[in-house]
């Protein structure tokens, strides 16, 4: 049982790891912040 527990918390510790919080920006993302760069530069 003590195995199988400390295998368990290893591999939570490696998933973190591997997983990241930040954000991933799409195209849509692109599209979104030219559209307002043009816009600010007509204002």
């Amino acid at each position: 049982m003590k195995r199988y527990f400390l295998i368990m918390c290893v591999a939570g510790l490696l998933s973190t790891g591997f997983v990241s919080c930040r954000e991933n920006n799409t195209v849509a993302d692109d599209v979104e912040d030219v559209a307002d760069d043009v816009e600010d530069a007509v204002d």
